[in-house]
């Protein structure tokens, strides 16, 4: 079991942790997609810290022995679906630089036959009123 103490600290983290993450989200420096996952986290974890018996109860219903070894698979579990989020979101991102890239190119493409062309007809038009 944890001290008092140990769980009055964890709360007052977490509960910072929780203030910073949607101050951010208000301000617009972070997007809620993205956070989403973080505020489930630290919940869960708030959770946990003000309810010990429930990891202790979970654990041993999933057949780890020791309650430490869960916050770490929980961890671990955590770790991997930020690392999932960042891969889509990367993934997307990519792509949409991509399709782009290829959107200016073709507009740049335009432009210089438009500049070309309206040199064509400009020179045209100065060659025959010069004589």
């Amino acid at each position: 079991m944890m001290s008092t103490k140990i769980q009055i600290i964890i709360g007052a983290v977490l509960l910072v942790g929780l203030f910073a993450i949607v101050n951010m989200i208000r301000q617009r420096k972070l997007d809620l997609k993205y956070a989403l996952s973080w505020l489930v986290a630290f919940v869960a974890v708030l959770i946990l810290d003000i309810f010990p018996v429930l990891l202790t109860k979970l654990s041993y219903a999933l057949g780890i022995w020791a309650p430490v070894n869960m916050v770490f698979f929980l961890g671990f579990c955590f770790s991997l679906m930020i690392i999932f989020t960042l891969t889509v979101a990367l993934s997307r991102m990519s792509e949409r630089v991509r399709k782009l890239s290829q959107a200016v190119a073709l507009n740049e493409e335009k432009i210089l036959q438009l500049e070309q062309s309206l040199a064509d007809k400009d020179g045209e038009t100065n060659g025959g009123s010069e004589v």
